[in-house]
């Protein structure tokens, strides 16, 4: 885990549960409906930061038996329930406080003055200042989350911070962002409903605005389980694929390539897999001379005297052959694979098959 990404979850999981201890404290207090969707969205917030915090540590873990490739895709898996729990918790719960304060319009109301630990205060200047205080809490989280945010989308070569946030490969910084200006958003539209209803003396604007918030956490809810559901229906690398496509293309000992394909297990790992042909002269160029060489050299070997290592040329020969066509055959795949993750570095794995060798226009040979 990035100290980065680690920093930016922990300032989140702590900024947000203080803000809910106090938007409870204070919607209790006074009544308000937008007061207690905001204490139920904190809480939510905080609760799903945590599941973000356990998907990063999970994610950590190195290959194993059982996770051959890593545990990358566990952040998914955990995003994915973050984003479950906070739309069917926090929507719901949101959206049925808001119904039932909406049928109890005639018989409740918001209280002009509320008693806070034996002292009694203004209902609006008590809800105000707490949501002074979360936003500033909830300010500083979404500024450290937004630094980090900013630098990746610079290091991407992006200057466009919303383009970025539809591409952004780490699901868990864009939960982080989205969350932390949710909940700004948030704190804003309880302002105006517990403001509005203060200034007219109808509670309809307290609890619409309450209403809002609740809509507002289940449309970035289904966002977030769109984006990790892509990462968990082994989605394609098109940047990987297209880089190996340049690299086939320019290398002059490979014909052509078939069944390119790749998988992404997380932002830091991606499989690529492809059958490439070779070019017969990649392979016979200079040939003869080297399986004679070789040959020579594992007759000296042998220990054996002049005339018995004669008998065994046949058998040096067809060995010295299958040595520097497989010595050769590596080295050409060696040379892709170090190009492919020199161009895009999270290519962790490149399994490439040698699917045949294309024969050469001998016609164009002059004769000797």
């Amino acid at each position: 885990m990035s100290h980065s990404s680690r920093k930016a979850v922990l300032t989140a999981i702590v900024s947000n549960a203080l803000v809910t201890i106090i938007k409870f404290i204070a919607g209790s207090a006074s009544g308000s409906a937008s007061m207690i969707n905001e204490a139920v969205h904190s809480l939510m917030d905080t609760l799903n930061q945590g599941f973000l915090f356990l998907g990063l540590r999970e994610s950590e873990k190195p290959a194993d038996g059982v996770y051959a490739f890593g545990h990358g895709q566990k952040k998914y898996l955990w995003n994915l329930w973050s984003a479950i729990g906070l739309f069917s918790i926090g929507a719901g719960l949101g959206l049925s406080h808001a119904w039932h304060s909406w049928e109890g319009l005639g018989t409740s109301h918001i209280s002009e003055t509320s008693s806070l630990f034996g002292f009694e205060v203004s209902s609006l200047w008590l809800n105000l200042s707490v949501l002074a205080i979360g936003f500033m809490l909830e300010g500083y989280s979404f500024l450290v989350a937004m630094k980090e945010f900013l630098r990746r989308m610079r290091n991407a070569g992006q200057s466009n911070p919303l383009a970025y946030l539809l591409q952004a490969d780490d699901p868990t910084l864009v939960a982080i962002v989205l969350e932390d200006s949710a909940a700004m958003l948030g704190l804003t539209l309880a302002a105006l409903g517990i403001s509005l209803t203060a200034i007219t003396g109808h509670a309809e604007y307290d609890i619409v605005f309450s209403a809002l918030i609740a809509c507002m956490l289940g449309g970035i809810a289904f966002y977030l389980g769109f984006v990790n559901m892509r990462f968990l229906a082994d989605m394609r690398d098109p940047e990987a694929e297209q880089a190996f496509r340049e690299v086939v293309k320019k290398h002059g000992e490979i014909e052509r390539f078939h069944d390119l394909r790749s998988i992404i297990i997380d932002e830091r790992h991606t499989i690529l897999v492809a059958e490439i042909e070779l070019r017969e002269e990649a392979l016979t160029l200079g040939l003869y001379e080297k399986i004679q060489q070789r040959t020579d050299e594992i007759l000296d070997s042998s220990g054996l005297p002049k005339n018995e290592q004669e008998k065994l040329r046949g058998f040096a020969s067809t060995r010295a052959s299958v040595e520097l066509i497989i010595t050769r055959t590596e080295a050409i795949i060696d040379e892709i694979e170090a190009e492919v993750r020199k161009r895009i570095p999270r290519v962790s794995h490149i399994t490439l098959e040698i699917e045949g060798i294309v024969q050469q226009d001998h016609s164009a040979i002059p004769a000797t």
